[in-house]
């Protein structure tokens, strides 16, 4: 049986760095765009920069983050380097925080359209 996960309000200080540190890596919109990307399967450095327009530089740079925040694993063969998402369960909290973020855009143009019909 899995172990429980605590929640929030059960963390000491020093794991709430942690915590804050994993959505940190998350704050950044490139690393969004590299993480889906990353639904599909494993992807070469190469074939995400050309993806995504950014260079080879600087989504490995991305992906090393997201690496040693543990979300991504990297995989070297040959002279590539393959990254894959670590845990896909990464996508549940992504499509939670769009789904919010919909929601509060939606309300909001709901309420600019009440504006105007006065």
């Amino acid at each position: 049986m899995p172990a429980i996960a605590p929640s929030m309000h059960e963390l000491p200080d020093p794991a709430l760095d942690e915590v804050a540190s994993f959505f940190q890596a998350l704050a950044e919109p490139n690393r969004l765009r590299l993480l889906n990307l990353l639904r599909n399967g494993e992807q070469r450095v190469g074939d995400l920069a050309e993806q995504t327009g950014m260079t080879t530089a600087n989504v490995s740079r991305h992906l090393s983050l997201l690496q040693q925040r543990g979300l991504v694993r990297r995989e070297s063969r040959g002279t590539s380097a393959y990254y894959c998402v670590a845990d896909a369960g990464i996508y549940q909290l992504c499509d939670l925080v769009c789904g919010t973020v919909a929601r509060k855009s939606e309300a909001a143009a709901k309420e600019r359209l009440g504006l105007f019909k006065r």
